[in-house]
């Protein structure tokens, strides 16, 4: 008996386990015990999470963010033909007469970035915004277009943003969602397809809190049923799915299984999440909480630091419509009037409590406006909208990796076409990633024999927006 020889022996495969373990999890294999858990990125991010603010239906940028006194001058007035040949619009004819901007425009900040007097509180914010005037898209309606922002595709049935970036990085939190939607507004026209999880597992998608008081439902057990009681029915749920699991190899078993236990966990995390009474009464109304019109927006904003602050990897929120075909300066001033204050608040809370630097926040819509105005209705002269703009419009960013106080781009004197930096989708998609960390040429799944990846065959990282 060689009791050095036995003990070596004996500890051999426990060796062998712990190196077969740290090669799987280099190659992110460990991680599919729980898809969930924390990944590295490819390199050092400057952001963890992102918080994606989406205004859906496409503002107006040369009523928000790019001023155009030109458009004044040619108010009324059909543009020349060499202007407009090429013009791709859903419902106006290029011969419609071109809308001036009644909206004034100053300088803000020490960056001195011109913003609209529809937006003085996001206006307070210029030096923390990275304003993007040169954004375009290959898709002039809302479906395509929303789809494209977030799938990389108008092809439905692709993983969308938030689901790549959970994929990628997993979540800091064991107890909420790694991608949490917020919704407000009257819906949006890509609905569930913009947080979808595609082809990925859905453990990736999107879980959507509902809007007002109660954003999330069955948070208590029913009348007889107590903790306990469900532990056990869980438990029991659990190993019958290990076993089918085990014989299988379906991810999508794994992904149930994940999704009761995160759901149980998010019964005690839950009412904790939406108790804002240990909020000071300065905080809820620095956001506007509890009047109108801004309740309902700024909830989600807040909802949205506190996400941040117990580990969310993605909060996207939806705000719709934008979509002023009519009535533009009357509509496009109501939701600037119920998501201004939010979005300005978020951005301070998250700086002023040291959470800006490594959280992103993107806000912007899938395209912009035309110049030219859309009128449907001819006996009301103040009835005018715009109709969609997919080459030139304006985002912003802040935050995790960006520059702040910086305009990315130009557009010509009627905001017609880029002059000046031009960013496509999917060079927005490869920054984004590339402030969590990631190649975006790399992050790729495996489906039906391809090696998919958010930003398609192109993209580029916009080295301008970086900080």
């Amino acid at each position: 008996m060689n009791p050095r020889r036995d003990f070596l022996k004996s500890i051999g495969g426990g060796i062998g386990m712990m190196a077969l373990g740290d090669l799987l999890t280099r190659d992110g294999y460990a991680a599919s015990l729980n898809p969930l858990s924390p990944k590295k990125p490819h390199f050092l991010g400057k952001a963890k999470r992102v918080i994606y603010m989406f205004m859906e239906g496409g503002p107006s940028q040369m009523d928000l963010f790019d001023p155009k006194p030109e458009l004044v001058k040619w108010h009324g007035k059909s543009l020349p033909e060499s202007f407009t040949k090429d013009l791709k619009l859903a419902f106006i004819k290029p011969s419609a007469a071109v809308l001036g901007s009644p909206r004034v425009f100053t300088k803000h900040g020490q960056s001195g970035m011109e913003l609209s007097d529809y937006i003085p509180h996001i206006a307070k914010q210029a030096d923390n915004l990275c304003l993007v005037r040169s954004v375009h898209t290959e898709a002039f309606n809302h479906h395509p277009g929303q789809l494209l922002m977030f799938t990389g595709s108008t092809v439905p049935g692709r993983p969308t943003l938030g689901a790549w970036s959970v994929y990628g990085l997993g979540s800091e939190s064991e107890n909420l969602p790694g991608f949490v939607v917020l919704s407000s507004g009257a819906g949006t026209s890509g609905g569930a397809s913009n947080f979808s999880s595609g082809f990925l597992p859905s453990t990736y998608q999107g879980t959507q809190f509902r809007s007002g008081n109660d954003p999330i439902l069955y948070m208590s057990n029913p009348d007889g049923v107590d903790s306990k009681a469900q532990r056990a029915t869980i438990d029991a749920i659990s190993d019958i799915n290990k076993e089918h699991l085990d014989e299988t190899g379906d991810q999508e078993i794994a992904s149930r299984m994940a999704a009761y236990e995160l759901a149980y966990r998010m019964q005690v995390a839950g009412p904790e999440l939406v108790d804002f009474s240990k909020e000071s009464q300065a905080t809820l109304d620095m956001y506007g909480i509890g009047k109108e019109p801004t309740n309902q927006f700024s909830t989600n904003c807040l909802l949205a630091r506190r996400l941040v602050e117990r580990g969310t990897r993605f909060i996207l929120m939806m705000h719709a419509s934008w979509d002023q075909h009519t009535n533009l300066n009357k509509g496009l001033k109501t939701n600037c009037e119920k998501t201004d204050q939010g979005t300005a608040a978020l951005i301070q809370d998250l700086k002023q409590r040291g959470l800006l630097e490594d959280t992103l926040i993107v806000w912007g819509g899938e395209f912009g406006r035309t110049p030219m105005q859309e009128v449907r209705n001819t006996l009301d002269p103040d009835n005018a909208g715009r109709d969609h703009h997919p080459n030139a419009y304006s985002m912003f960013l802040a935050g995790g990796g960006v520059k702040s106080g910086a305009v990315i781009g130009a557009t010509d004197d009627l905001g017609f076409t880029i002059t000046q930096d031009p960013v496509g989708v999917h060079d927005l998609q490869a920054t984004i990633m590339h402030c969590l960390g990631f190649d975006h040429t790399r992050l790729t799944y495996r489906f039906m024999g391809r090696d998919f990846r958010l930003t398609d065959v192109s993209g580029e990282v916009i080295k301008k927006m970086l900080a």
